[in-house]
């Protein structure tokens, strides 16, 4: 276990303290001073504000996980989280941008900054919610009441704006909603996502860049006794470019990934098929590696195609996602708050080998999406149906109000201090300047 440092009142809390992957045991909790902490009154009313939301917060979320549904068709969370934030006073346009697309907005005072907020709606197919999204959902929500009550409180000036934003899972749903617009005039942004880790634990991982490719091979039907040499067949095209992938993962790097599926329609066993379709993600830690990686395996497709003397057609979707690039600034204010007041910081766990829409945020401007461990069966990590049930379980709940307390706080001090702001624009340029080196 990682060791740390002594503390006191007037001590700095030690961000080097994280959970490494052998770590079998929960660390003494870190409590220093509440001098290190900034502006403790504001976070007092922050957790005020959650614990007298949390009886309502606990049945949006159940709600949401009984009624899942997959991305682009989230009209049931769209309808019930655009209720809740009308009941809270926020001003709320419905059908944001994108039909399942939803915006929560409030300002107080008058000459602010802006802190954005993301809450995820969408579930998996055949598995419901099994990425926790129902506690993505309920904590940007609370984020956004929480500041809102603060900055109400303490006479402070900011606006608030929450984005309901669909179809993270495969659909690219922020990244759409990007190049719409919805992320124009924000000054920064934040979310959260649970993950298997340490109970207690809060993650500063980055995640994998991705990049989505589908690939139709095209070749002719024949009688598979009777006249096989009449045929080129497409599957046998699409288990190649599988095979050659397979191949070529001994020359890739550890933390890059490669994989997916063959489709295919109307196959029968006594018939050549004529169209075989392969889906594949290309995965790694960067968004220049992650070309680098897609320009290696584009050559195992073509090579399937000319074996089998098929025709091919290579489709990339244009909404390929980023790493998540962690800003500086505002993760250290998030573990600042957590080893003072919720548990351990670590950057091993969280979702580092998996993707998401959020990444291609963090790159537009500072950002910050971490962990949060929920408690989870062996094996039963995200994407599975046990994470389906442990998303439900209470322990996840109070996981999830404890991060979005800290993320809480942060986005006040991102709105009312200009000394932290600074240095937040100051980390994302800084970041900007090495992303592609």
């Amino acid at each position: 276990m990682c060791q740390c440092s002594d503390h006191n009142a007037n001590s700095a809390v030690d961000l080097t303290r994280v959970w490494r992957t052998d770590d079998v045991q929960k660390p003494a909790p870190v409590k220093p001073g509440a001098t290190v902490l900034y502006r403790p009154d504001i976070l007092e009313t922050i957790e005020q504000k959650i614990k007298e939301l949390d009886p309502e917060l606990r049945e949006l979320s159940l709600d949401i996980h009984a009624h899942p549904e997959l991305g682009y068709e989230e009209y049931y969370a769209h309808d019930a989280y655009t209720a809740f934030m009308t009941k809270h006073g926020f001003a709320v346009d419905k059908q944001y941008k994108i039909p399942t697309a939803w915006r929560a907005t409030y300002e107080v005072g008058t000459g602010g900054r802006t802190i954005g907020v993301n809450s995820e709606m969408d579930a998996l197919k055949g598995i419901g919610h099994a990425c926790g999204h129902n506690l993505i959902g309920i904590s940007g929500v609370a984020v956004a009441i929480a500041i809102r009550a603060a900055l109400e409180k303490h006479k402070l000036s900011g606006k608030i704006v929450l984005l309901g934003t669909p179809a993270e899972e495969g659909g690219s749903g922020k990244v759409v909603l990007l190049g719409k617009g919805a992320y124009e005039g924000l000054d920064a942004c934040l979310m959260c996502h649970p993950a298997p880790g340490p109970i207690g634990s809060v993650s500063l991982s980055s995640c994998l860049a991705l990049e989505r490719i589908t690939v139709e091979y095209r070749g002719h039907t024949a009688h598979a006794a009777l006249s096989p040499w009449e045929g080129k067949n497409a599957l046998d095209a699409a288990v190649l470019g599988y095979n050659n992938i397979s191949a070529l993962r001994q020359q890739l790097r550890p933390t890059h990934r490669v994989h997916g599926i063959i489709e295919g329609k109307d196959w029968a066993p006594n018939i050549i098929p004529d169209f075989a379709r392969f889906i594949c993600y290309v995965r790694a830690p960067t968004v220049k590696e992650k070309d680098e990686t897609v320009k290696r395996v584009l050559p195992c497709f073509e090579a399937a195609a000319l074996a089998t003397g098929c025709t091919l057609e290579i489709k990339e979707t244009g909404l390929s996602t980023a790493d998540l690039r962690q800003n500086k600034a505002l993760g250290e204010e998030v573990a600042n708050i957590v080893l003072n007041k919720y548990g351990a910081i670590d950057y091993t766990w969280g979702i580092h080998s998996a993707s998401t829409d959020f990444g291609n945020i963090t790159y537009e401007l500072p950002s910050l999406h971490p962990g949060f461990a929920i408690p989870t069966v062996f094996d039963g990590g995200n994407h599975t149906p046990q994470f389906t049930q442990a998303a439900a379980t209470i322990e996840a709940h109070n996981a999830c109000l404890d991060v979005t307390k800290a993320l809480a706080a942060t986005g006040v001090r991102v709105l009312i201090d200009d000394e932290f702001f600074a240095r937040v624009k100051q980390t994302f340029e800084e970041d900007k300047a090495i992303r592609n080196v």
